[in-house]
């Protein structure tokens, strides 16, 4: 089932957005003992951390596992690195059990340059994390995306966006610097209860009405991503506005 919620403005989106998180993760826990969630980065996906980080405590973290949708493969202290923004915005303040953040490696972590290492390594904590399956039912997958529809790092008609198998895959020729990225597929974005879009913008009005009408995933990555349970669209109401084209 896939819904859209519209809001005037982008603040109020991600607020709505922090509102229902707080609520499904607790949901999961009660459910299962535990929440998994994909976090994103951008500046609607930093901003929900940081709502959160002023409603902390009604989050039992010691039951929460968190993902990243992708990353950077740069050095630990890139600015851009997915994981830093996020710690700076929520995770260095809620004093969640390092293990329980599952980051992806840098450059120069453990792997090295070797980004293909690298990604294998963040498959093989995904399986561990589920006892073997390829990836996590994760409960809530967070997705901002780019006015041309990429998701994480798939990008359309590349070669992660194709990918029919793997958990996740190393990218190394990004069309947005930088170049060298670790991303979950569409296959693992799939398997999650809930994805969420975060979208606000004018600029992204082509590609949330690509995602929302089921154009094709190769032209439009954001279209190939469906929760299993539910896909909902958090929207402004500039990024809405071409909601009802065909």
């Amino acid at each position: 089932m896939s819904t859209q919620l519209i809001y005037p403005t982008k603040s109020e989106l991600v607020d709505a957005a922090a509102d229902q998180l707080i609520g499904a993760i607790s949901d999961a826990i009660s459910a299962r003992g535990v929440a998994l969630i994909v976090l994103t980065g951008g500046s609607n996906g930093i901003a929900l951390l940081e709502t959160l980080r002023a409603r902390s405590s009604e989050v039992d973290w010691s039951r929460v596992e968190l993902f990243f949708g992708d990353d950077r493969f740069v050095p630990a202290d890139d600015p851009e690195r997915n994981v830093g923004q996020a710690a700076a915005a929520l995770l260095n303040h809620i004093g969640i059990d390092p293990a329980r953040v599952h980051a992806m490696a840098p450059s120069n972590g453990e792997f090295g340059d070797d980004i293909d290492a690298a990604a294998d390594a963040y498959a093989a904590d995904l399986a561990r994390v589920t006892l073997g399956e390829a990836a996590p039912r994760f409960d809530v997958h967070l997705l901002g995306m780019g006015g041309e529809g990429h998701i994480n790092s798939l990008f359309p008609h590349t070669a992660a966006t194709a990918e029919t198998a793997k958990a996740v895959v190393a990218v190394n020729d990004s069309p947005k610097p930088p170049s060298r990225r670790i991303t979950l597929t569409l296959p693992a974005v799939n398997r999650s209860r809930q994805v969420w879009f975060l979208v606000a913008g004018a600029d992204k009005a082509d590609a949330v009405a690509a995602g929302i009408n089921g154009a094709a995933a190769a032209d439009w990555p954001c279209a190939g991503a469906h929760g299993t349970e539910q896909t909902v669209w958090f929207l402004d109401e500039d990024a809405a506005s071409k909601v009802g084209s065909v």
